[in-house]
């Protein structure tokens, strides 16, 4: 442990924001695996509801991104990758099916 005062708050606040950073790496990554998962639903029954559901999906998982960035959890890049890479999965099942 620092005997400093100023770099024991700055352990704290960095013990502080690991977990604040943790929580929403993680609820991106739940809400990204539920799209997934909608997708997979999708390719095996493709109906007018399951796309519903899935461009719903897309963007609970766009919004969660976004508040990450807001926050500071992910650089506006990594975002802007992670929203592509997303959208790209369901536009090549779309135009496979069409």
């Amino acid at each position: 442990m620092t005997n400093i005062k100023s770099a024991q708050k700055r352990v704290l606040i960095a013990k502080r924001n690991e977990i604040r950073n943790r929580k929403y790496k993680s609820m991106v990554k739940t809400y990204t695996k539920k799209y997934f998962v909608l997708i997979e639903n999708h390719r095996t029954n493709p109906t007018q509801e399951n796309l519903k559901l899935i461009t719903h999906a897309e963007g609970v998982v766009f919004s969660k991104i976004d508040k990450a960035v807001k926050k500071n959890i992910f650089h506006k890049n990594t975002a802007a990758r992670k929203k592509s890479q997303i959208s790209m999965v369901i536009k090549k099942d779309l135009i496979k099916t069409n």
